[in-house]
């Protein structure tokens, strides 16, 4: 069965940031048992394309999302987030809630962070949801606007 490379993607996000993963082989490996499985070329684009990074981790290393502080969230990266993860929106007085594929949620609401958009008072982030909370109820259709316009 062919796999969908965003939902294997999402799937890669979701296994490292639960669980260390040491090495590529054994992240084919929890892939493989979650009905995933993956070619050693499949995955190593796909931490390429995910910009995984290796932290220290006991007397090894482990991969990672990085640091978006240190990276500089740039207005590309937040669009390329929101066409792999995000799956809709909806405005309700000063919010916009943001549904994105599993796991995905927790990105989006830092990259939205990282942005400084002056409409945002803050965002708070769950496993497939983002609430993006506006400073008044006019300014969430212009941060809406802002979404659409990225994705």
């Amino acid at each position: 069965m062919r796999h969908d490379k965003r939902t294997r993607q999402s799937l890669i996000q979701e296994i490292i940031t639960t669980q260390p993963v040491e090495t590529q082989e054994e992240l084919s490996e929890i892939l493989a048992a979650k009905g995933m499985p993956a070619t050693q070329a499949t995955i190593s684009r796909d931490i390429k394309d995910l910009g995984l990074i290796k932290v220290p981790y006991q007397d090894s290393h482990r991969y990672a999302l990085p640091d978006d502080r240190a990276l500089g969230v740039t207005r590309d990266r937040l669009r390329r987030l929101l066409r792999e993860v995000l799956t809709g929106y909806v405005v309700s007085e000063n919010l916009v809630v943001v549904k994105t594929l599993t796991a995905g949620a927790e990105v989006v609401s830092e990259a939205i962070d990282k942005m400084d958009w002056p409409e945002v008072a803050g965002t708070l982030a769950g496993e497939n949801t983002v609430l993006v909370v506006a400073r008044s109820k006019e300014e969430a259709p212009i941060l809406a606007k802002r979404l659409e316009e990225l994705r």
